[in-house]
């Protein structure tokens, strides 16, 4: 295993979205472009799955230094509700594009910190989203809550709104890593508002905990899973720390690369997690989550409806998902398109009626094809090319890189049938690179991607 992963050990996107980000051509993308494929996808779908909603909040009381989030750091509270009401304004100008009332099917609240606003802030904005929308049939709702200051109030507002499924950003119990990563959080902390969401009702709990993580060993990977195991959330997400202080400032430089993991105690540090959590009852869903048989992520994988979207993993498939807030990605299906960052820019567009967008990636057809094969992979670790898509998109360059994986015993290619075997999944972000077909074409010249082990 270490060959192979000082052999695959490179650069390379999460797969959130294809073309990832730093591939959009934001020189052929417009507003206007984006409200044709806006209004296209929602026609097409709204009246039988319905829309997604992400709405991004981004503030938070200190800086967690492992985060990749646009965020604002602050202890004013007063910035809650005039943040809100533009986030309102926003769904308003969405929905004036809308040919009928929107169904929304799923609804995510992250950040930031979403619980940094009080309790009845975060119901203000939730019966503000329903006064101009309906909740569709079996619909989930869900938010990123922080184990220090999520209360049983935050979770009783959400919960009489709809909300049933929570995720806990846990990262690592170990004091050292706490420390080095800014975010300080008892055990005890985390018990609480577990079993607090429990008793309200939430039929969903997760945890989110990181390893690479500075100053983390093996064995602190496995005291967090062991203390994790007594509390049994629902769902895990178990994946790996992003170092790229070249893109998120100071706060990753306040520890150096000997601080951190080699990527083989990286790779250990995974394979060991991964088996303590199969041990413990826990499935392996996609690329670094995981279920127990009974939460609605392991039953998606099983009937083929996991989806994987900006928002992550979801289970259930939207055509359109509608980003809010400053900094959020949209995505009609064939086009991208992200807000502004700058808060104050946010608010000034919104407050003059403009959707506050400032790029975005209208697909190509091959964008169209490329996406659905890299979904497969991530959703259900195979997918299937037809030999007309391996001639009109030019693959057999792709499948010359797969016949090396092949040689690896990562995968196995039958005519145009690729699966990700076990010993692959590790490398599943290598193996949907062979596919990308913008970065074979053109390597970053700058540092864009962490690494994916």
């Amino acid at each position: 295993m270490c060959t192979l992963v000082q052999k695959y050990n490179v650069p390379g996107p999460r797969y959130t979205s294809y073309p990832t980000v730093p591939y959009w051509d934001i020189t052929n993308f417009s507003g206007k472009k984006w409200e044709s494929t806006l209004i296209q996808s929602f026609d097409e779908s709204n009246s039988t799955e319905g829309i997604s909603l992400y709405i991004h909040l981004p503030f938070c009381e200190s800086m967690c230094t492992f985060c990749g989030c646009h965020k604002r750091i602050t202890k004013r509270h007063e910035v809650e509700v005039p943040y809100l009401k533009t986030v309102l304004k926003e769904w308003q100008l969405y929905c004036n594009l809308f040919s009928e009332k929107p169904k929304v099917k799923e609804l995510h609240l992250g950040g930031g910190t979403p619980t940094f606003f009080a309790p009845e802030n975060l119901e203000y904005l939730i019966k503000g989203i329903f006064k101009i929308a309906d909740k569709a049939d079996g619909y989930e709702f869900s938010f990123e809550g922080h184990p220090n200051n999520t209360t049983k109030e935050h979770l009783q507002a959400l919960y009489n709104v709809g909300f049933r499924r929570v995720s806990f950003g846990v990262q690592d119990y170990n004091e050292k890593v706490q420390k080095a990563i800014h975010r300080v959080q008892p055990f005890e902390n985390v018990k609480k508002v577990t079993e607090a969401a429990r008793e309200i009702g939430y039929t969903s709990i997760g945890h989110d905990i990181i390893f690479g993580l500075p100053h983390q060993t093996i064995v602190d990977v496995e005291e967090t899973i062991l203390k994790t195991k007594s509390l049994m959330p629902d769902r895990l997400a178990f994946y790996s720390y992003a170092h790229v202080p070249w893109l998120k400032g100071n706060g990753q430089r306040g520890y150096s690369d000997a601080d951190l993991p080699t990527a083989e105690e990286k790779r250990m540090q995974y394979e060991t997690g991964k088996k303590r959590l199969a041990e413990v009852g826990y499935e392996e869903i996609g690329m670094d989550h995981f279920a127990l048989k009974t939460d609605s992520l392991y039953k998606a994988m099983i009937s083929g409806e996991l989806h994987r979207n900006f928002m992550g993993y979801t289970a259930s498939k939207t055509q359109l998902m509608v980003g809010l807030g400053a900094s959020s990605i949209s995505d009609s299906w064939y086009s991208f398109a992200q807000n502004v960052k700058s808060l104050e820019e946010y608010e000034h567009l919104v407050a003059n009626a403009i959707i506050p967008i400032y790029r975005g990636h209208i697909l190509t057809d091959e964008d169209t094809i490329i996406r659905k094969h890299i979904l497969n992979l991530m959703c259900k670790f195979e997918t299937v090319f037809t030999a007309k898509e391996i001639q009109d998109l030019e693959l057999r360059i792709s499948f010359d890189k797969l016949a090396e994986m092949q040689a690896d015993d990562l995968l196995q290619m039958d005519a145009g049938k690729i699966t990700v075997l076990e010993k692959g999944r590790p490398f599943i972000r290598n193996i949907c690179m062979a596919f990308d077909m913008h970065l074979q074409r053109k390597a970053p010249e700058t540092r864009l991607f962490s690494m994916t082990i």
